[in-house]
């Protein structure tokens, strides 16, 4: 029997167990899929512990998971243009995808060039398009001065580097030892914490058009103390913060499509994006694959490799 993450009530990390399951049995449109990479979220840690509940409500047992690359190990039968063996990319709505083997809807899938080596394919959705979004909500455009908070983050890290594709001049907040990795993707770095406000100023004296939070943590207020209008303000983090300020909640809002996922995958093969892999780990520990996620402190991300 297969292997999954699952948990029965929401909880801190330790909720979470390995579980042989049944094996998972594709509907005519879809495509099982043993998982040879999947991603991990900071999503998936607020739904676990229930902070989403309103939205998102979980039902027990539940998987989690979005994320996902691997080889196609079934099809179902209206299913055309995938067959067994395939290498594909990809994601569930299901919250399925920390497992060996997940059911995957034909159209949430695209062809793993090899040139996308597994774990980064297996990473690339949910921050890939949640990304993509942040750029065509603060409607990102040559001449503009842009700041990214949490800019080395799975998120961030991205954005920057689709921002600087855009023709945007971009300035990132990061820990010092982030700060090589952002020169050398052409974003000026500033450091976080105390006095940031000031370093930004410093590095943008005609001023910020437009700020992308991926952090929380009071940057909301920070980016309207830059003069940044509302509009051009996006946060995927802080909803309490957008709906006080009415700046732009975004998330993965337009870009959550499998068009934006082979649109991304294609800059990865030809070497013009760069995900970096903070660390992977085995199915089995995945508790403590969560636990250096909510450390806050990788560059990318973290992966699942059943």
């Amino acid at each position: 029997m297969p292997k999954a993450v699952q948990f029965d009530r929401y909880g801190d990390i330790d909720v979470l167990e390995i579980r042989e399951v049944p094996r998972p049995v594709p509907a005519a449109d879809e495509v099982l899929v043993r998982v040879r990479a999947a991603g991990i979220n900071p999503g998936e840690n607020a739904i676990r512990i229930g902070a989403l509940h309103e939205r998102w409500p979980a039902t027990f047992p539940s998987g989690q998971g979005s994320d996902l690359a691997g080889v196609v190990a079934e099809v179902g039968s209206a299913v055309s243009g995938w067959s067994v063996g395939d290498e594909v990319i990809g994601w569930v709505d299901t919250r399925s995808s920390h497992a060996e083997l997940v059911v995957v809807p034909a159209g949430n899938l695209v062809r793993r060039d090899p040139a996308v080596p597994w774990q980064v394919g297996g990473a690339l959705f949910v921050a890939g398009a949640t990304a993509q979004a942040n750029v065509r909500a603060v409607e990102a455009g040559p001449g503009d001065t842009i700041v990214v908070a949490g800019a080395a983050g799975g998120v961030g890290s991205l954005t920057v580097q689709l921002l600087r594709r855009a023709g945007a001049t971009v300035i990132g907040s990061a820990g010092e030892h982030n700060h090589a990795w952002l020169r050398d993707h052409g974003v000026i770095p500033v450091t976080y914490g105390d006095g940031v406000l000031d370093r930004i100023r410093t590095a943008a004296p005609d001023g910020v058009d437009a700020f992308v939070d991926t952090i929380g943590d009071g940057y909301i207020d920070l980016a309207l103390e830059l003069g940044v209008a509302k509009d051009r303000i996006n946060t995927i983090i802080d909803v309490a913060g957008a709906a006080r300020t009415g700046v732009r909640f975004e998330g993965m809002h337009g870009c959550a499509n499998a068009d934006v996922l082979a649109e991304l995958a294609k800059l990865v093969a030809a070497g013009d994006l760069d995900v970096p892999i903070a660390a992977s780990y085995p199915l089995t520990e995945v508790r403590a694959a969560f636990r250096e996620l909510m450390r806050r402190h990788t560059r990318g991300k973290i992966v699942l490799e059943p």
